[in-house]
């Protein structure tokens, strides 16, 4: 396996890409079936594309892997839950700040020397995108919601990493995603059922499905083979590009002109992302992905497609 942190660190943008392009596509879908509805539709999608395509041998998983799976998939659609529940009751911008506690503590603790240092100037990047204290944000339950919300990402980036390393090719995340629908698929039943399920038709199923391709599968495929190549910590801080992704974004399609204090942030993350990149090369501590043909039958491309 090509273990270049370079290689790695293209993977995590990519799929932050990917992140923020699903997003934007999700709007309408979200006026349709709210934020819950969207969430459920994206990964309950994904966990059927990845379980058909890849098909994981479930008796060839050690116990271990199985548990470490599993745990991936709750922590998966309770990051999803848990953000949107917060920015429900909080401002977006201090969302999104609280919830990065997430990565940066998994940088700051798994990292050595310069790797703190990249991490707490993406974290003052990211102050600077997020603006959190342009919001009111003391609602104590939305904040409540947006820690848990980090807790679960540093718990996702963790885990990702131990399932690449435990399991080949892609069959971990075919066994996590599933997991991550059937969870996604309790909270819903447990909240809105109704008004969500009632609310589907054939056209916002298809919809869904090519969500789900671009928002989870592609990225989370990405983000398992850039983590099978970077270290925890500089993943973490890698992670901080994706305010700046959004704010790009924003800028080309919405024509959303930043202010100073986003520009300074963007200037800190990409600095610190490029720091990561250099500093956070891993060894080659997992098995070898699997071949194309045993992981997606009829593929002939090692990039994930599922």
């Amino acid at each position: 396996m090509n273990t270049s942190p370079r290689l790695g660190s293209a993977f995590a943008v990519v799929a932050m890409l990917c992140v923020q392009l699903g997003l934007a596509v999700s709007v309408g879908l979200i006026d349709r079936l709210g934020t819950e509805g969207t969430a459920w539709l994206r990964l309950a999608w994904a966990g059927l594309v990845l379980a058909v395509l890849v098909r994981p041998p479930l008796r060839g998983l050690t116990r271990r892997a199985l548990l470490t799976c599993t745990l991936l998939g709750m922590v998966t659609a309770g990051v999803t839950f848990l953000f949107m529940a917060a920015v429900a009751r909080i401002p977006l911008g201090t969302a999104s700040a609280l919830e990065f506690l997430g990565p940066l503590g998994v940088a700051v603790a798994r990292g050595r020397g310069r790797a703190r240092l990249w991490a707490l100037l993406a974290a003052a990047g990211v102050l600077l995108l997020t603006e959190p204290w342009r919001g009111d944000g003391t609602d104590p339950v939305g904040i409540g919601f947006a820690l848990a919300a980090a807790a679960c990402w540093a718990g996702y980036i963790v885990l990702t990493q131990k399932v690449g390393d435990e399991v080949t090719g892609l069959r971990g995340l075919a066994v996590s995603m599933p997991v991550a629908a059937v969870t996604a698929t309790a909270v819903v039943a447990l909240t809105d059922a109704p008004a969500v399920f009632n609310a589907l038709d054939p056209q916002l199923l298809l919809v869904g499905l090519g969500l789900a391709v671009l928002l989870p599968v592609i990225p989370f495929s990405l983000e398992m083979l850039a983590l099978r190549r970077l270290t925890t910590a500089a993943f973490g801080t890698l992670m901080a590009l994706e305010p700046a992704i959004a704010l790009v974004v924003g800028l080309v399609a919405l024509r959303q002109i930043p202010g100073w204090s986003a520009v300074i942030g963007i200037a800190f993350v990409v600095t610190a992302g490029i720091g990561a990149e250099r500093s956070g090369a891993r060894g080659q501590t997992g098995p070898e992905p699997s071949t194309p043909q045993a992981d997606v039958p009829g593929r002939c491309s090692a990039k994930p497609s599922p």
